[in-house]
């Protein structure tokens, strides 16, 4: 429950930089999270992004990848993983999409996103 809570902080400390369509705030934040020794509690990768999916399910509004990729890839970092997020593009039709991988696997998403988008950024 508690990373459930510090996940929905998360999403939610990305409202006012996502608001203001700030995209390189978010970037940055996500950049300079560094990957810190874990604290007492150990939780796996997968109960991180999991918890980020409930917070996002519980959370007050629609969230969208970026807001949930950022949040992931913060939480994940704090916790020890050295998570990246990745923001692609497809050409035709134009999408954008963000996702979160950890040495090189999606895992917060589908895992074939990096053939189908070309990555623009990574952090």
């Amino acid at each position: 429950m508690a990373m459930i809570w510090r996940a929905y902080w998360e999403l939610l400390s990305l409202e006012y930089p996502l608001f203001r369509q700030d995209f390189a705030a978010i970037y940055e934040r996500v950049r300079k999270t560094r990957v810190s020794i874990p604290a007492r509690e150990k939780f796996t990768a997968d109960e991180i992004c999991h918890a980020v999916d409930l917070a996002a399910a519980l959370y007050f509004k629609h969230t969208r990848c970026l807001q949930r990729s950022a949040a992931a890839v913060c939480l994940l970092k704090k916790s020890g993983f050295p998570a990246e997020m990745v923001v692609g593009v497809q050409q035709i039709p134009f999408l954008a999409h963000a996702w979160v991988e950890l040495e090189g696997r999606v895992v917060n998403d589908k895992p074939y996103l990096s053939e189908i988008y070309l990555t623009l950024a990574r952090c």
